[in-house]
This record gives structure tokens, C-alpha cells and sequence, in this order.
């Protein structure tokens, strides 16, 4: 089916206290494993590319939108498309025309008054051009440049500054820093949930977790009851990858066809973010209460 906006999938999962899954993605590999996972699961699902994955390919966004594009139109899954990560503002603007129907600007390691007048700018941009916006608020780290301890002082999101960010840029929906690290390889990230709540309540609209590669899946549970809806995963599926093609390589060391491999990291793969849907819930007649606000 056509691409699916990500703020109708947000916003469903939102209103009822549901997960939306997000999965980082690089390859064609990566793409067409989470696509067979949304289908196998029945859950709605982001692809979402950033902007190092872009600068990974040549810096060329509308080739990935295309190839992206093509794969959801030919799923039955509803899938939308999201533009991560992104600083350079000419990125942002190409999104709109290459069919992103969300983008994540980044403006986090600036000082906060820096912080809300670039994003405010990013939000009126993407506003008039369609684009639901997310953004940053705290220190999340993890990034290479970025060594931050998500457990030091003054690291996390604090909800009355969160509201007044919230309140001053417009954004649609805010990745908060409650105790998770992008890049983590091992699940062993532990959550603040009594600060996830006390987010929700004071910014009303859409928490989104990122590195939840290293979250293990009671946490991410807790997370989302707590009040977090959009889940970022990236790393989960690098892990996968290069496990299965360290492995296929090990059996076949004089092997030159890159499919076998290629194929043997898409499965492991699917299989990865197939086992994190169902860690974090399908839709369905289960989920949870409505919240209270209504987002953006």
C-alpha cells in the first residue's frame, strides 16, 4: 500500500498507549527485513534513515525514498517514512519532495535557547510543507563526539523544561534522555519510568525512546505503560547483521558471492525486529487505556 504518514500511525499509538516500533535502516537488507517483520507481526512500523546513513550512501536522499517507497507500496503493512538525526538543513528541506512525511531535527548539543530557536525554525518549515517534527531535549549520547553517561547529572530531560521546549518550538513529538544510550550493544540500559510519566503528563505529546537497542524488553514494556510511544531501534539490527554474516563468512572463508551472507544477515534481521514487536505488543483489542492530551 501507498506509504502510510508517520503522524496517523503516532498518533493512533498515542491515543491508546500503544508502541510504535522505528527501525534504523542502511541497507536494502535492512529495509526489506523490517518490511517482512511489519508483515508477519500485523504491526505498523517506521523505516526511518538518518542523516549518517544518507551521508553513508553518497549523501544522495532520493535514491534511498525511492527504494523505500517501492517496498512499502508493494506491502500490505502500513509503513511510514522518517528522516532521522538530521542538522543539516538543506537535508530537512529536501524531505518533503522525496516523500518523508516526518523528520527528527536534531538540535540537542546546542545550548537550550540555540536549541529552540533552531527547532522552532525546523517546525514552522516542516509544518508548511506537511512534515511532522521531532526533536531532542537532554542529553542522550552515545553518538561518536557525544560520550555522555546516561545516568550523570543534568543529563536527563527535565518535564518543566520539556514543557516550556514544547510549548516554545511547536514540535509534534520529543525524544526524551531517560536513561538509555544510542549504539548500545548490550540490553542493559535501565529506564527512569517514574520521569517517562512525569514527561507525558507535562509535554502532551508523543515520547519517543532512543537507543532502545539497549533497553531489555521488561524495560521497554514499563517504558511504553509509563508513557513512551515511538520506539527508536537501530542497533538491535546491526547486531543481527553482522553476527550472521561474521557466521556465514566463518563456513565459507574462500566464498566471493556476497548473497549468501547478505541473505543470512536479512533473516537474522527480520528475525531481530520480528522478536521486538512482540516484545513490545501488537495492536489490537488489547491495547492500552486512551491517555489524556491529544498530541499534535
Amino acid at each position: 500500500m501507498p506509504v502510510t504518514p508517520c503522524a496517523e500511525l503516532l498518533s493512533g499509538a498515542f491515543a491508546t498507549g500503544r508502541a510504535l516500533p522505528a527501525f534504523n535502516v542502511i541497507t536494502l537488507e535492512h529495509a526489506q527485513a523490517v518490511v517482512a517483520a511489519a508483515e508477519s507481526t500485523g504491526s505498523p512500523v517506521v523505516l526511518q534513515v538518518s542523516q549518517n546513513a544518507v551521508a553513508h550512501h553518497g549523501g544522495r536522499l532520493a535514491p534511498l525514498a525511492a527504494a523505500l517507497t517501492e517496498l512499502a507500496a508493494a506491502s500490505p503493512a502500513r509503513l511510514a517514512l522518517h528522516l532521522d538525526h538530521v542538522t543539516d538543513r538543506e537535508l530537512l528541506r529536501a524531505a518533503p519532495a522525496a516523500g518523508f512525511g516526518s523528520v527528527m531535527f536534531d538540535a540537542a548539543r546546542l545550548p537550550y535557547d540555540e536549541n529552540v530557536k533552531a527547532t522552532a525554525e525546523a517546525v514552522r518549515f516542516g509544518h508548511a510543507h506537511g512534515l511532522l517534527v521531532e526533536s531532542e531535549l537532554g542529553r542522550i549520547g552515545g553518538k561518536p563526539g557525544e560520550p555522555v553517561d546516561a545516568h550523570a547529572p543534568g543529563a536527563r530531560t527535565d518535564p518543566a523544561e520539556a514543557a516550556a521546549y514544547v510549548a516554545a518550538t511547536g514540535v509534534d513529538a520529543l525524544a526524551v534522555a531517560v536513561g538509555s544510550t544510542h549504539a548500545m550493544t548490550r540490553r542493559t540500559a535501565e529506564l527512569d519510568h517514574d520521569l517517562i510519566a512525569r514527561l507525558a503528563a507535562a509535554t502532551g505529546v508523543p515520547l519517543v525512546l532512543h537507543g532502545s537497542s539497549g533497553v531489555p524488553d521488561p524495560e521497554l514494556r514499563r517504558a511504553v505503560a509509563a508513557g513512551m510511544t515511538k520506539i527508536n531501534i537501530g542497533t538491535a539490527l546491526n547486531v543481527a547483521l553482522t553476527s550472521a554474516v561474521r557466521a556465514e563468512l566463518a563456513l565459507a572463508p574462500t566464498a566471493v558471492d556476497p548473497r549468501p551472507y547478505l541473505a543470512a544477515g536479512r533473516t537474522a534481521m527480520r528475525e531481530a525486529a520480528e522478536r521486538l514487536i512482540e516484545a513490545l505488543g501488537r495492536p489490537g483489542p488489547t491495547a492500552a487505556p486512551p491517555r489524556s492530551g491529544t498530541g499534535r
